[in-house]
């Protein structure tokens, strides 16, 4: 068991990295385009918005800045492959590795603190009057609540119905008269810009940002999406969209969980985190495979 502090910090970084997650259903479930663009983005957004705050900025001008920084990375990312043709993959660890050191450029080092600096979360606090254990989870579901449904609305659209068909059936789009390189570069775009305000928030809730702390997102989104999908199922975008969000609350609870279990003398640390991880990823992608297995001996 967890105590109630540890299982309210699990939803406050589940929902704070929600956005992460979504960025990243973005690129890997509609566009078919394995991004690794997010190892460097999420610390860009961190960086951006922390050095716009601790200029003066208001918070949400810095996550403005932000998300068009994520954006431009991603477009980055999407303009290699369309218009170089560098194979997806290469290209974003190109863009993920030169992200490495422009992040260190925009804070003039490998980290920035922002103690003392009057946060979005701060002001939501002295808003809301709540502990802070209470009113950050909220504000997080708020803002990850408010992307979903503006993702969910935007791939109705026409525009976004053709980025939906663009990663099903490339050929077919094209045939049409749809610009398929314009819809990967935008869409990588958005899927980055949401991936550094997930970066944004992430830096404001922890008091800092650091180059090294979007090592393993790509990870941790991937495995969100995938124990989303195994758990509530995705028979439509909306609903997929909405397991991939839950999933990453379920999986930051899931990983409470699993570094406060103790074997004897034997204890998980958070060294063991990316471990932990492989490991739910595994019983996610398997547990379906179990499941149809036994259903089949039972009707046999």
């Amino acid at each position: 068991m967890i105590s109630l502090y540890a299982f309210m910090g699990a939803i406050e970084q589940g929902t704070a990295f929600g956005l992460m997650v979504l960025g990243v259903y973005l690129t890997f479930r509609v566009l078919d385009f394995p991004d690794l663009t997010v190892d460097g983005s999420l610390p860009l957004g961190a960086a951006v918005s922390a050095v716009a705050i601790s200029n003066g900025y208001h918070p949400l001008v810095g996550m403005s800045m932000a998300v068009g920084a994520g954006f431009l990375a991603g477009a980055v990312t999407g303009i290699l492959n369309t218009k170089f043709k560098i194979l997806h993959l290469l290209a974003s660890i190109l863009t993920m590795i030169s992200l490495y050191s422009i992040n260190i450029r925009i804070m003039g080092r490998p980290n920035m603190t922002l103690l003392g600096e009057d946060t979005l979360i701060d002001q939501f606090i002295e808003l809301s009057g709540l502990a802070p254990h209470f009113s950050t989870p909220i504000l997080f579901a708020i803002i990850s609540g408010v992307a979903l449904l503006a993702l969910i609305w935007f791939l109705k659209t026409s525009f976004g119905l053709a980025m939906l068909a663009t990663g099903d059936n490339p050929k077919m789009i094209t045939s049409l008269g749809v610009n398929r390189d314009m819809m990967i570069i935008f869409g990588v775009g958005l899927s980055n810009a949401m991936v550094a305000l997930s970066g944004a928030l992430v830096a404001q809730n922890q008091g800092a940002a650091d180059v090294n702390m979007g090592i393993g997102t790509i990870i941790a989104g991937l495995a969100s999406v995938i124990i989303g999908e195994t758990l509530f199922g995705k028979p439509n975008v909306t609903r997929a969209m909405l397991s991939a969000l839950l999933g990453s609350i379920i999986y930051r609870i899931a990983i409470a969980l699993a570094l406060g279990v103790r074997f004897g003398d034997f204890a998980f640390t958070p060294s063991d985190l990316n471990l932990v991880t492989a490991a739910l990823v595994v019983v996610a992608l398997v547990s379906p495979q179990i499941k149809s297995g036994l259903l089949k001996r039972r009707a046999a």
